[in-house]
């Protein structure tokens, strides 16, 4: 067959005009170089493991591999990547075949019909709008990834918010328990100088409501220690109630604090900005494929047919027909034309979102600095405040004892200095909280190989 050359030009011109780049996107907002403040450590990808928590090493990774809210996020990014795959066969020509046969009997003849057939479509992608689509789903893809991806950041700092809340809730039961029993001394104290005619009555009544409100503090604390327990069942994939916990009471140092790096590297770390980053790109894509659609589509189309008495000469005839259409919107409405404007609104909406993700991922980091920082100023002078008060419950103590101060003081200064420390232990556990949202506002994504593990045990 001679191919005529004007005819390769042709197709080869419309192949190069189906090309869609897609479009770097500038940051749509000014953000500073770096960071208030930087710590001297290195971050790590895995950043609970500056911890050293074994115990908390093995919640994050059961949580990571049995969480179903990741799960339901990696199935999400499956829907997508299917929809990139049907999206992309609109690149390819779609062909289907047909066969029928008959075949009727009678004593003086033998009527038999058989025939087969194969059609082929396909629409030039002239102005590139298919492939626009194609881009803008497979943007999709890579917006599910980062979703994903931040879903596992998110997932690993509920837990370790979680756990640490649990440990300082347990710690604050033994401080209670302590407490409890002091009071309870003291009740028998008061009780027996109330016996002698050192106490009033009122001092006795007092004292006894101290040490209640002690018991409804622990009633509390216990109540928070369960509902913290079944959180952490929920996040590690578990029924609340079917996870065993270590017996672990004491909060672990606070690690050197990482290098916060430059807000340039922030943006593209953060898996929530890359993902705002892409949605702004597959809109961009979505808009050039409603303007490609204001253009005429040329659309091709293939058939060839044969049809034979007998299947032995079934495909010695074909039948070849060769059309195309080129199409051409006249009147719509005015629906292309919206759909452009629809298109564009929405592609603005995304770099504004973008933006605003930007701005608040600066904020997120300078937010836990600045947290952390006073919280450490906050433990130094509860620190001091408790040296304090237990100085002065002792000299009050003792002047109450020779009758040189009323009881009030006494109880007013025991109260202080019990509260003094269960605020310590809240102040450490909110202490490691922040660096945990610092972590968590630097971390960039690592690979989730387990889910492809669960999602083959799941589908098996």
């Amino acid at each position: 067959m001679d191919i005529k050359p004007h005819i390769i030009v042709v197709t080869v011109l419309l192949i190069q005009a189906c090309a869609m780049p897609v479009n770097e996107i500038a940051t749509p907002t000014a953000v500073p170089e770096t960071f208030t403040q930087t710590g001297k450590s290195a971050r790590q990808e895995h950043w609970w493991l500056a911890f050293h928590d074994s115990q908390l090493n093995q919640l994050i990774d059961t949580a990571l591999n049995n969480n179903f809210n990741l799960l339901s996020a990696y199935n999400r990014l499956e829907q997508a990547q299917a929809i990139a795959q049907k999206t992309s066969a609109d690149l390819i020509p779609s062909i289907s075949a047909a066969f029928t046969g008959r075949q009727n009997y009678s004593d003086s003849t033998d009527n038999s019909q058989f025939s087969l057939g194969l059609n082929a479509s396909y629409e030039v992608d002239l102005w590139g709008r298919i492939r626009a689509n194609r881009n803008a789903s497979d943007l999709d893809v890579r917006v599910a990834q980062e979703n994903l991806n931040t879903a596992a950041i998110s997932l690993s700092a509920e837990v370790a918010i979680a756990w640490y809340r649990l440990i300082e809730q347990r710690s604050q039961l033994i401080l209670l328990k302590q407490q409890i029993k002091t009071n309870e001394d003291n009740v028998d104290i008061i009780t027996s100088r109330f016996a002698g005619g050192q106490a009033t009555a009122a001092d006795v009544f007092q004292q006894r409501q101290t040490l209640q409100a002690r018991i409804g503090d622990q009633s509390n604390v216990i109540a928070t220690i369960k509902t913290l327990e079944y959180q952490l069942a929920i996040l590690t994939g578990n029924t609340p109630g079917m996870l065993a916990l270590p017996e672990q009471n004491q909060l672990p140092y606070l690690p050197v604090q990482p290098q916060t790096g430059l807000s340039s590297e922030l943006i593209q770390r953060r898996p929530d900005l890359r993902s705002a980053y892409f949605r702004v790109q597959a809109a961009d894509q979505r808009t050039a494929a409603a303007i490609a659609d204001r253009f005429p589509k040329l659309s091709l189309s293939a058939s060839i047919d044969t049809t034979a008495p007998n299947l032995q000469s079934l495909f010695n005839n074909w039948i070849a027909t060769l059309a195309g259409n080129l199409i051409l919107p006249v009147i719509d409405g005015g629906r292309r034309v919206a759909e452009v404007d629809r298109n564009r609104a929405a592609a603005t909406e995304a770099l504004n979102n973008y933006a605003t993700t930007v701005q608040q991922a600066i904020q997120e980091v300078e937010d836990a600095l600045i947290q952390e920082q006073q919280q450490e100023q906050l433990i130094i002078s509860l620190a001091k405040q408790h040296q304090l008060s237990e100085q002065a419950t002792l000299q009050i103590r003792l002047r109450y004892m020779y009758g040189a101060m009323d009881f009030l003081r006494v109880l007013t200064t025991q109260v202080n200095q019990q509260s003094l420390e269960r605020s310590q232990i809240l102040a450490k556990r909110q202490l490691l909280e922040y660096r945990i949202q610092l972590y968590r506002a630097l971390a960039g994504s690592w690979e989730l190989d387990t889910l492809a593990i669960n999602k083959e045990n799941t589908d098996a």
